[in-house]
């Protein structure tokens, strides 16, 4: 008997036919887009269509934001993503996962395929890439003056490093004829020489309008530059050959000048910063090593002869000073003996004595000292010796008051 099927459990085996076949979970879809709608809930809704048919196509918000273009009415594209069954209208479609322009595809065939023999050449080795100088003088720029993002390259410089010199190697950044130019410019400021980086750059476009920097010439000339590079091309979904080959890669111009200067106003920040920390720690060496020598010092002092020079010094002194002391005193003492002595020599003197009104009485024959009556008898000449002077007197009369003391 024939299997009788409501019309939703029809709809709901049809898309278990669509899941179950792989062909359909994993497809590429070409045609033109009508129809597009942006719902308020961010989702897209379009059809697409070629001469004989058409296909219901649906793209969440999630994989909408990560578009690089904005689908339009008309315009012929490549869908990816898996078809099955909207169960409410039964109704197949595709949900899309991923949009790009029609011939994006044989584009996309060319980038791998030269990327993958570039890579096996070497051109995109790791250890080929050279250091971003953290200080540079002068940066070339290759992109064209005309652009935005040549404008925006030299705001971003003037803002974080305004003592860096520009140097422009102009060159047409699309076309057929963009890639020997851009070639030349690279070449051009390596025989300069006098650059320290070059920006290599250009703002955002299709993947048509960025196809000069897949070009076999320019990627090999970016490889060869003895300057380092850094690309600055497209947005930051965007991504060239010329990006696995240079040094460095930004994800826009305005980033790449970022990425090649230093932040002079954080560097002026963190130069005061250090010159602080230098101060502070200039200071606390200072601070220790006088520490350590005043210690140094003490312990010298206590070390050194000088203390006990000084002390013997001193000593002396002392000694020096109760030396003076004694022999003052000794002095004093000597002096008042001898000024007895000669008190008393002056007491015992003659002269004095005559002075005093004494006189010496001799006699002048023999010159004997009489110094009793007895010692000169009447009629003797005696010799009387004063102090002014002598007198010779003959004694006349002689008066004893005794007999004589024997």
């Amino acid at each position: 008997m024939t299997d009788t099927y409501t019309v939703y459990e029809l709809t709901v085996t049809i898309r278990d036919l669509f899941e179950l076949e792989p062909r359909l979970q994993d497809v590429w879809v070409e045609g033109e887009i009508s129809n597009f709608k942006r719902a308020a809930s961010g989702h897209l809704y379009f059809t697409l269509k070629d001469d004989k048919s058409e296909l219901a196509c649906v793209m969440w918000r999630t994989q909408a934001a990560w578009l690089p273009f904005e689908p339009q009415h008309g315009d012929a594209v490549l869908a990816h993503g898996r078809v099955t069954v909207y169960e409410a209208r039964g109704q197949y479609q595709l949900y899309c996962d991923a949009i790009q322009p029609a011939g994006v595809g044989e584009l996309n065939r060319q980038f791998e395929l030269l990327k993958a023999r570039l890579d096996a050449e070497g051109l995109f080795a790791p250890e080929l890439k050279r250091p971003i100088p953290a200080f540079p003088r002068r940066i070339g720029i290759v992109t064209s003056p005309t652009t935005a993002a040549f404008q925006d390259i030299q705001n971003v410089l003037r803002r974080r490093f305004p003592m860096v010199e520009i140097v422009l190697s102009p060159t047409p950044v699309q076309g057929k004829d963009a890639p020997p130019q851009i070639v030349e410019a690279i070449q051009h400021l390596n025989a300069y020489g006098q650059v320290d980086v070059i920006l290599l750059a250009r703002g955002g476009g299709s993947l048509e309008d960025l196809w000069c920097f897949n070009d076999e010439a320019v990627v090999r000339a970016v490889a060869a530059s003895e300057i380092p590079i850094v690309t600055g091309v497209g947005h930051e979904i965007d991504f060239t050959l010329v990006d696995f080959a240079a040094d460095e890669r930004a994800p826009t111009p305005s980033a790449a000048a970022e990425l090649v200067t230093p932040d002079g106003a954080a560097l002026r920040l963190e130069l005061d910063a250090r010159a602080d920390r230098l101060l502070a720690a200039m200071n606390d060496r200072l601070v220790a090593q006088r520490q350590a020598l005043d210690a140094t010092l003490r312990l010298m002092d206590r070390l050194s002869p000088r203390v006990a020079i000084q002390t013997v010094r001193q000593r002396i002194d002392e000694l020096t000073s109760r030396m003076d002391t004694h022999l003052r005193h000794a002095l004093v003492r000597r002096r008042d003996r001898l000024d007895a002595r000669l008190r008393a020599l002056d007491a015992a003197n003659p002269s004095a004595l005559l002075a005093r009104g004494y006189a010496i009485v001799t006699r002048s024959g023999d010159g004997h000292r009489v110094t009793s009556a007895h010692d000169a008898a009447e009629g003797t000449r005696i010799d009387i010796a004063l102090h002014d002077g002598r007198l010779a007197a003959t004694v006349r009369e002689r008066a004893l008051d005794s007999e004589p003391r024997g």
